[in-house]
């Protein structure tokens, strides 16, 4: 007899650590482990977007950092640079900015030009990149991705479970939705 396959769940839960979008009490939580300048990601990020919109309240949405440095070596200089604007209050503003301009990512005063449009205190934000400030976050997701059976990007997780489908529109939502019906 075969074992079933079951598969990988988030060892790390959604907590108050996480930079989230959408209700704290949401039935739905899709979590993604993202690098910045994977074009896989890139990829995904509208698709991500337009998820969001169709489910509206019922779903929070969880980015954590998952850079492959090897194959990117913009990717967790993109990572420190969101989380620095994130402890300034501005993650997704810069999540998205970072996304929507992967070909930049090498320039080095890219983000400051945005930095400056959104109000960033920008000699706080390059003290703490200077300082590898936030990479023990990024760190801390990294590994929370490897336990959790993380081995490329984008991996997302439905309510805690890794979902193993390419990621479209259609079958996101449908695994969404999936467990939704399955929590009733």
């Amino acid at each position: 007899m075969t074992p079933s396959y079951r598969a990988p769940r988030l060892t790390l839960p959604v907590g108050t650590r996480d930079h989230s979008d959408g209700p704290l009490d949401a039935p739905l939580i899709l979590v993604e482990y993202g690098d910045y300048q994977c074009p896989y990601c890139g990829a995904a990020y509208p698709i991500v977007k337009r998820v969001q919109k169709r489910l509206g309240r019922k779903l929070r949405f969880v980015f954590r950092n998952f850079p492959l440095t090897n194959m990117h070596p913009d990717a967790q200089r993109a990572a420190e640079i969101a989380e620095a604007a994130g402890a300034q209050g501005k993650f997704w503003e810069m999540h998205d900015h970072l996304f929507e301009n992967q070909p930049s990512l090498g320039d080095p005063t890219f983000f400051l030009r945005y930095a400056g449009k959104l109000k960033l205190d920008t000699a706080r934000l390059e003290r703490e990149l200077e300082g590898h400030l936030h990479l023990p976050r990024i760190e801390e997701d990294y590994m929370s991705g490897i336990r959790s059976g993380v081995n490329g990007t984008p991996t997302f997780f439905v309510n805690g479970v890794r979902y193993d489908g390419y990621p479209e529109l259609e079958p996101l939502v449908a695994a969404l939705e999936a467990a939704e019906k399955s929590s009733d």
